[in-house]
């Protein structure tokens, strides 16, 4: 009897024991598989609005140009609404917190002479921090920054230095070996003039294909597209959204309006594939958090046939479904979706890389 009981003792402490690694075991690779698929979860994120600029005082370019005077009144609406502006090693360090109050991040694209002949001074007075992205077969030549600027810059503590590919070409079009190329030359460019390769990446033109991006997460920790909306903990790292700001869409009305906006959050969003081949118009649809409320609120419009116009749009539960009335036409196709959320404007975009003949 006595041997009996240590016996069930022993196969009952060996069995705790089998269970509790079980356990461990279980929670750990639980932990892992969130880690990798990235879990969503909603959140009362107020966001990170990032804006993106480009050519300062160069009228000749409306569409990548905005006036000098404009530039500093709009700063002046930033700091009037109580926002404050991010500084971008922050990503590194807090992507994934959840930010209480509202904040506004400063981009700069490609690098332009007027940048730092303009807006550079401005900013540095001021102590704006920002991302310049360079692409750098440009630099050095006429209208671009030298590389000796860029180092002047890079040594101040509110610049940070992004990478926006070689050539700054249509990535989608190139073969993948070239698009690898291209990357590897600007990562290359970039270690012999700074000492190493910038953590943010630009996509030229906001165009990017699931190829194209799973090869930039392999070299950076961020990247950011032209599509338009609020950074907040559920996006993607490498889909990271812009406003784009200039003469077409500059106004002061308007500015006020974006710089307001919040997320609008969602779980997933189809079809992954943002380069279109084959499926255009695509079969698109958003599955929002249970807790979003007032998604009846909800507008979306579209550029398909190369002309906003309201979409179609229904809901099953809460997926937005948008049926396209016919193909995006355009190299690239655009949707916005924003929501009136008991006055809290969100706002979220997508933009679709279209494949020419």
């Amino acid at each position: 009897m006595f041997s009996l009981t240590m016996n069930a003792k022993k196969i009952l402490s060996l069995a705790a024991s089998t269970i509790k690694l079980f356990i461990i075991i279980l929670l750990f690779n639980s932990n892992s598989k969130a880690e990798e698929q990235n879990i969503k979860s909603y959140s009362d994120d107020k966001g990170i609005l990032a804006l993106m600029y480009h050519r300062f005082d160069e009228n000749k370019y409306p569409s990548t140009n905005v006036q000098m005077d404009i530039f500093k009144k709009q700063i002046k609406i930033i700091r009037n609404s109580k926002y404050t502006f991010y500084n971008p090693k922050d990503l590194n360090k807090n992507f994934h917190t959840i930010k209480v109050e509202k904040k506004i991040l400063i981009t700069i694209d490609d690098a332009f002479s007027s940048f730092y002949e303009i807006a550079w001074p401005y900013l540095k007075e001021e102590k704006i921090p920002f991302i310049l992205f360079v692409s750098t077969e440009a630099i050095g030549k006429n209208g671009y920054m030298t590389w000796d600027q860029i180092k002047e810059l890079e040594k101040e503590n509110i610049v940070y230095i992004g990478n926006h590919s070689h050539s700054h070409n249509y990535l989608v079009d190139l073969k993948n070996n070239d698009f690898i190329n291209d990357i590897n030359t600007a990562n290359k460019i970039f270690i012999k003039n700074l000492g190493y390769n910038p953590i943010f990446f630009s996509y030229p033109f906001g165009e990017y294909s699931n190829f194209i991006k799973d090869h930039i997460a392999k070299n950076f920790k961020f990247s950011f597209g032209q599509h338009s909306g609020v950074i907040d903990v559920n996006k993607d790292e490498y889909e990271l959204p812009r406003f784009p700001i200039n003469e077409k869409y500059g106004d002061l009305k308007r500015f006020q309006f974006l710089i307001n906006l919040q997320p609008l959050q969602y779980k997933a969003l189809f079809p992954q594939e943002k380069y279109l081949i084959e499926n255009n118009p695509p079969n698109f649809s958003v599955e929002f958090f249970d807790e979003q409320n007032n998604l009846d609120n909800i507008n979306c419009f579209s550029d398909e046939g190369n002309q906003w116009e309201k979409s179609n749009i229904n809901f099953n539960k809460n997926i937005l479904n948008i049926n396209f009335r016919e193909k995006f036409l355009f190299r690239r196709g655009r949707i916005n979706c924003s929501l009136n959320d008991n006055g809290i404007w969100r706002w979220f975009g997508v933009q679709f890389s279209v494949k020419q003949n």
